[in-house]
């Protein structure tokens, strides 16, 4: 028998007892995953405080059982294993998934969880009402205390460049304000220059989008697209909510939310394709077994940024493609004859990728969507320095859409109440991975294609099992084995970079406002 047989032999019986321990801490998680889905979906609004003091006993619990001093021996005996195993390995991928969680946790007193916790299914109540009335003053206190809270979690981790890398790490445990500010300085001036050319160029009309089109039945359409995509409805389920998520219960409870609008063709149908996207990777990230499927949450878990490259991909590489439309347009006509039936397919493609600097983030065009991102990540970096108080934050807000987008904001609804991330969880790391998640979605896009040119022509066809095989073997069957960095790296054969995603929207939005190669009119 050689050495490792014999490593591996004696250290079965703790991989066991720790692949049994993370699985309880897991449906603990998945227990508080179901209250959370309730909450935003389906409570009564008078449970809040009730609702508070239920997740706050559950994070509390879990909390505990993360930290206890047995499971930290268990790691400690095993880590000498996973050295010796090929990092690609289950085994290896457990002991390091654990041991990231152990490194968090350790950090955290249990009576800051359940109090955080507490606290954030409160101001979320408080949110719901507040951004219905327009009503920044209901919410501030409420906020105030996230600052407060945000900074001290950010204290228990020292070491850490900046406050919000600490917060940056729950969501993306590679990243850092540092290398996030690198790589939006490397984009923002490309977008912006882009914005730009096409605000000289005469827009598309979009008037026929703003019609009679009920939102169930946009719903109805984008999930059996859904459906074609790759997700499993008898392993998930859709509903209402204010704000839309998706939200893994477990490989085969994966649910997805979405809101929508009577009157306009767009949040009921895109956004629902952006959360089946998050789904499909959840269902799919299951090939990768018990805890490295993501059972255990973050930190340490899923990255925000592989996430969204994911739901971005789905809504908008291939939702919002012209290739897509050729399959999907005759069907959309057949669901809504009145005001589409005489439309054109090119017209209704150009409609649907109009660049119009907006108000409201998970509303904005493909190209100007990041700029949304980048305003929110710099307050959200002046909120936690100190430089930004909470009561000249709507000042603040409005001051940078106007001379970041041109735009002007008219009510705390359509401006800094718009998001719930905030009001839900920390501030600090809650919205850089939309962004990092459209930059990696361009960079796997071109590896996939890259290595199946025959991706877009099937896609026309209304056949996606090649893309949807690539992505399973690239990148959902690893669960959380590999960080962000790691994985697209793995994925790709390169690390994270811009230069795909401003290639992809230069030729998209070149072709579609008539601008020359280099993006001159």
């Amino acid at each position: 028998m050689s050495q490792h047989d014999i490593t591996a032999e004696v250290n079965e019986p703790n991989l066991n007892d720790l692949r049994e321990s993370l699985a309880e801490i897991g449906d603990l998680q998945a227990a508080a995953a179901l209250l959370s889905w309730d909450q935003q979906t389906k409570m009564p609004a008078a449970s809040g405080q009730a609702r508070g003091r239920q997740l706050a006993v559950l994070r509390r619990v879990i909390h505990e059982k993360l930290t206890a001093p047995a499971l930290q021996r268990l790691v400690d005996r095993l880590e000498p294993l996973a050295d010796s195993l090929p990092p690609e390995s289950a085994e290896a991928g457990l002991i390091r998934v654990a041991r990231q969680k152990l490194e968090f946790a350790t950090r955290v007193p249990s009576s800051f969880v359940a109090r955080q916790a507490q606290h954030q299914a409160a101001t979320f109540q408080t949110w719901v009402r507040a951004r219905a009335d327009d009503d920044f003053a209901a919410v501030r206190p409420g906020l105030e205390e996230t600052v407060a809270l945000s900074r001290e979690y950010a204290g228990f981790f020292p070491e850490h460049d900046h406050l919000a890398d600490p917060l940056i790490a729950t969501q993306d445990t590679d990243l850092t304000a540092a290398e996030t500010r690198r790589i939006f300085a490397a984009l923002r001036p490309e977008l912006v220059r882009l914005v730009r050319q096409i605000g000289d160029r005469p827009a598309p009309d979009d008037g026929m989008l703003n019609n009679d089109f009920p939102r169930e039945q946009q719903v109805a359409f984008a999930t059996r697209m859904g459906r074609a995509f790759g997700f499993d409805f008898a392993r998930g389920r859709w509903d209402w909510t204010h704000h839309p998520f998706a939200i893994r219960i477990a490989p085969d409870d994966v649910r997805i939310t979405t809101r929508g609008r009577d009157d306009r063709l767009g949040d009921g149908l895109f956004a629902t394709l952006h959360e089946i996207g998050h789904g499909i990777y959840n269902q799919g990230a299951g090939a990768a077994g018990p805890i490295l499927d993501g059972a255990l949450g973050r930190p340490g878990g899923f990255s925000s940024a592989v996430h969204e490259s994911q739901s971005r991909l789905w809504e908008n590489l291939v939702g919002r493609s012209l290739g897509f439309w050729h399959h999907a347009y005759p069907q959309l006509q057949q669901a809504f004859p009145g005001p589409l039936e005489t439309i054109p397919i090119e017209t209704f493609y150009r409609a649907i990728n109009r660049v119009s600097p907006s108000l409201i983030r998970v509303q904005a065009d493909e190209l100007t969507y990041n700029l949304h991102i980048i305003i929110r990540f710099e307050l959200e970096l002046q909120l936690l320095e100190g430089t930004l108080d909470v009561k000249d934050l709507p000042t603040a807000w409005n001051e940078r859409y106007q001379n970041d987008l041109g735009v002007e904001v008219q009510n705390d609804g359509e401006g800094v109440l718009q998001d719930v991330h905030w009001f839900s969880g920390p501030v600090g790391g809650a919205f850089q991975g939309y962004a990092l998640g459209n930059v990696l979605s361009a960079q796997l896009w071109a590896a996939a294609v890259g290595a199946h040119p025959e991706i877009p022509g099937e896609i026309r066809e209304g056949r996606f099992g090649v893309l949807l095989g690539w992505l399973q073997h690239n990148i959902y069957r690893h669960g959380v084995r590999y960080t962000a960095a790691e994985l697209i790296e793995r994925a790709t054969g390169d690390p994270i970079d811009v230069a795909p995603l401003i290639d992809y929207l230069g030729g998209k939005y070149g072709d579609l406002y008539g601008l020359a190669p280099g993006g001159a009119a």
